[in-house]
């Protein structure tokens, strides 16, 4: 139905032949477009009623308040994934866990996953790459939060952490978890579910619009196996060097998803291409400054290279496997 759309769209009502390259990227640009945000709309719905019913500041409170012998990691990885943050997005509660005292091990497995495992990645996967990699890229996302987590916990890195969180945990009281929606029948919360839904679609709908057209361009002009000659299946440092040219840029899964489609489409291994998107969404620049306010240069350091380390063995393990 909607391949259909964006050939007429295309084809008939621009009048471009499908033969040419910006007949053919234009076509991908319009396909994608329609799609993604009609996915992003739907599965941000479904998460706006999972949120409604389960509340940042009560999960929070759990976790400070209960012992669960391992299983905070991966209660903080699933938040992880039902929040619609980008890393820079993510970094602000990230310091909100640090400074209501919940172990810095467990604050890592959220900060990790909620960039690369929410709505917007789900739909754009969905639209990509269809159910199956889908499922496999969300339990790897969780999976890479959860053990990420674990390890960096038992590196016991609480020194590292600045004076200013120190003083801010010292002075930090409990907070009771308030919850608007108690009590109210969930026709009366739909609306204002939807129009959170719709608020997120017009957050990243440039990012979108931006990342499909580059993907567009590059699958109408980019000549064929230009990606594979750097980044093929023989190369067995493929998958490290796609994490280390990824980890200067900054993006979010609205705006790398697309060309990681086309990266795809053009010979790149998918475990590769994936492993390039995770470190451009989940490791920046931008993030590491943020989080200067809460952690030593060392520490930031420590997660980097170790997150980068994980990346790397989920993108040779989604090449042998996929």
């Amino acid at each position: 139905m909607i391949q259909s759309v964006a050939d007429w769209a295309v084809y008939q009502l621009i009048g471009l032949d499908a033969d040419t390259h910006i007949g053919a990227a234009l076509n991908f640009f319009v396909y994608d477009t329609i799609k993604i945000l009609i996915l992003l709309f739907t599965i941000s719905v479904v998460m706006g009623i999972i949120n409604t019913y389960f509340p940042i500041e009560r999960l929070r409170n759990y976790l400070t308040n209960h012992r669960l012998y391992g299983c905070q990691y991966l209660l903080a990885s699933l938040f992880g994934g039902i929040t619609p943050f980008c890393s820079c997005s993510s970094v602000p509660l990230f310091i909100g866990f640090v400074k209501g005292g919940i172990p810095l091990g467990v604050t890592f497995s959220f900060l990790i996953t909620s960039p690369l495992v929410n709505e917007v990645a789900v739909a754009m996967f969905l639209g990509a790459f269809g159910v199956k990699v889908t499922i496999i890229y969300v339990v790897t996302g969780i999976v890479l939060g959860m053990v990420g987590g674990f390890v960096l916990g038992k590196m016991r890195l609480d020194p590292y952490l600045t004076d200013w969180v120190s003083d801010i945990q010292r002075q930090s009281a409990s907070q009771p978890v308030i919850d608007g929606a108690a009590g109210s029948p969930f026709i009366h919360r739909l609306p204002s579910i939807v129009a959170g839904a719709w608020s997120i679609v017009k957050g990243v709908i440039l990012y979108v619009v931006i990342g499909i057209g580059i993907g567009a361009a590059m699958h109408g002009f980019v000549p064929d196996g230009f990606f594979e000659e750097h980044l093929a299946h023989d190369n067995v440092f493929a998958v490290p060097l796609s994490v280390l040219c990824a980890v200067p840029l900054y993006s979010n899964a609205a705006a790398i998803v697309p060309i990681i489609e086309v990266f795809v489409a053009k010979g790149i291994p998918l475990g590769t291409a994936i492993a390039f998107m995770m470190a451009t969404v989940g490791l920046s620049i931008p993030e590491a400054a943020m989080l200067k306010k809460v952690m030593t240069w060392r520490l930031i350091a420590i997660f980097f290279a170790t997150i980068a380390a994980f990346m790397i063995i989920s993108g040779y393990i989604f090449n042998a496997v996929i």
